[in-house]
């Protein structure tokens, strides 16, 4: 695996329409991750954006953004969603998984706060979904398991401003559908492939991006 210098919003998002796939932190396969190929003086600079900063550029540039990859955060590919959507959610649209009652309620008024605004502040999610002091619990575990499975995912992440309108502290996540922002046809366009087709097509494509990576590893950090 060759080293790739990330140093700027650009160069992220080439590499994850080259790799296809692009988790944030480093894992089993060596080179397989944002923090690998970025210079650490650029992950918390005070004077200059760095990967965290990179992440709504990154994502308005087209690409999808999620806790993707064994409930962590990472990037895939317009090209390459389709399948991994089409393995993910195992041949169901979330509404069928609704209609069939194999939905937890929890994810099901999620998503469906989601899909009703189109894209949702995190901390707008939680009010709307009543995840506040003595309502529910597991915010995170439910945004995790649907990103998981490719239903919602990060679309942008905004910064407060103050008064001069300078940007502040960490971008606030927003969540939409990748159907909101791309079209339902666009997700599904794999939906034709059998769900275990559309996996061994990413696994292989993966073992030619890192032949030196065990196939194992690669089903691994695929896998669901």
């Amino acid at each position: 695996m060759k080293f790739y210098k990330l140093d700027s919003a650009e160069a992220v998002a080439r590499l994850v329409n080259e790799l296809g796939f692009l988790p944030f932190f480093a894992n089993e396969i060596t080179g397989f991750s944002v923090e690998e190929h970025c210079p650490s003086e650029l992950w918390f600079s005070d004077v200059l954006d760095g990967p965290w900063e990179w992440k709504g550029p990154v994502i308005r540039s087209g690409c999808l953004y999620g806790k993707f990859f064994r409930n962590k955060a990472g990037y895939v590919s317009q090209e390459w969603f389709a399948d991994f959507a089409n393995y993910r959610r195992d041949g169901y649209d979330f509404d069928s998984r609704m209609d069939e009652g194999i939905a937890p309620k929890k994810d099901c008024d999620v998503y469906t706060a989601v899909v009703k605004q189109g894209k949702l502040l995190s901390k707008k999610l939680k009010e709307v979904c009543n995840y506040r002091k003595g309502g529910n619990v597991g915010f995170e575990t439910v945004l995790t398991r649907l990103q998981m499975q490719t239903y919602i995912d990060t679309s942008d992440f905004v910064y407060m401003t103050d008064k001069t309108g300078k940007a502040y502290g960490w971008g606030v996540a927003e969540y939409s559908t990748p159907e909101y922002r791309f079209g339902y046809d666009a997700v599904t366009a794999a939906y034709k492939r059998d769900p275990q087709e559309s996996f061994e097509r990413i696994v292989r494509h993966l073992q030619n991006v890192f032949p030196d990576a065990s196939e194992s590893s690669i089903r691994k950090i695929i896998a669901f």
